[in-house]
């Protein structure tokens, strides 16, 4: 009787078992590339959020206080004299629209603006005082460092016009008479209105 070969099937698991792998390798490289993909365009996006929530530029605050120390200081056309009326009036009213400012955003400078209130009232208490120069220079200093910190914790973007205040404000000199300096006075006024404005 003739011997009938009978061939052994090839078993196809090992192959449907590579394929499988492979195809896992694949899903898993895809979705891992656009998973981290999804994952940037997350975090860019809450990064964002998180710049536009705390720059509070876009927020018209419009506080009245500040407003009328705006147009005090773009309006006026009183003149530095040596009674000081003008920069007593123009460091109270900047005085009161800081404080105002740092209301907006919840920030305690009370101590700050009673030192700066005092510091102006002195310029008013006797004309030929030669040491009035030194509390100008004091004041701008309180008043722009108040600024600088709401504009750190608040108002991001202006961070140049902050650093212009501050130029301004090292730019009066304590050694010279303040009507020897009159532009350096009404620049840093004018840089404490631009900076209020903006964040008003």
């Amino acid at each position: 009787m003739a011997e009938i070969k009978i061939e052994k099937k090839k078993q196809i698991w090992p192959w449907i078992l590579t394929g499988l792998v492979v195809a896992a390798l694949v899903v898993y490289f895809v979705g891992f590339r656009d998973n981290n993909e999804n994952k940037a365009v997350i975090a860019d996006a809450d990064n964002t959020t998180e710049t536009n929530d705390s720059d509070l530029i876009a927020v018209n605050e419009n506080n009245s206080t500040v407003a009328e120390y705006v147009n005090f200081i773009r309006n006026s056309n009183e003149n530095m004299t040596l009674d000081h009326e003008f920069t007593n009036e123009a460091l109270l009213k900047l005085n009161d629209a800081t404080s105002a400012m740092a209301d907006e955003v919840n920030y305690d400078i009370k101590a700050d603006m009673d030192k700066v209130r005092n510091l102006a009232n002195e310029i008013t208490e006797d004309p030929y005082e030669t040491s009035h120069a030194d509390k100008i220079k004091k004041s701008s200093e309180i008043i722009t460092n108040v600024l600088q910190n709401i504009q750190n914790a608040h108002y991001p973007s202006l961070a140049n016009d902050v650093s212009d205040l501050k130029s301004a404000s090292q730019s009066i000199k304590t050694d010279v008479l303040t009507l020897d300096q009159k532009s350096e006075v009404k620049a840093f006024l004018n840089k404490a209105a631009d900076v209020l404005e903006k964040m008003n």
